[in-house]
């Protein structure tokens, strides 16, 4: 089983280890410590907090199979005579869309404006990283 930091789960969960330190506090993240009296979460329960924590109800789920939404601002659009290319950053990831130049200016979209990227492959690959380079996360027996 995975255990991770303070520091490590805030990450993971795109906040501050202050946030994830209030919440342990409060009693929503459970959290042991290590040998070294460091506070440790769980990657299952970190797992469960994150999905319990990404559960808001999404308005647009009945009206489209694609299930991969990703919430952030347009920070670049770059278009030319035809097409256009979008960058979205949702959180700490960055999405790029190549869509038509009519798509961009149909759905109005902007530097600053609020978007949503909707991924649906039939393709995806998904790897198991291994611990970030002087990384605190290590897997107990």
């Amino acid at each position: 089983m995975a255990m991770f930091r303070i520091g490590e789960a805030a990450e993971l969960l795109g906040v501050s280890a202050d946030t994830v330190r209030r919440w342990i506090d409060a009693g929503r993240l459970r959290a042991t410590r290590d040998e070294h009296g460091h506070r440790m979460v769980d990657g299952v329960d970190l797992a469960a907090f994150a999905r319990a924590q990404s559960a808001e109800p999404d308005d647009r789920a009945d009206a489209s199979s694609a299930r991969n939404r990703l919430r952030g601002i347009v920070v670049n659009v770059v278009k030319d005579t035809v097409m256009a290319q979008v960058d979205i950053q949702a959180g700490p990831f960055r999405i790029v869309s190549l869509m038509s130049r009519e798509a961009v200016d149909d759905v109005d979209l902007r530097i600053g404006s609020l978007a949503v990227a909707v991924i649906k492959s039939t393709t995806v690959v998904v790897e198991r990283a291994g611990p970030a380079a002087g990384s605190g996360a290590r897997q107990v027996p």
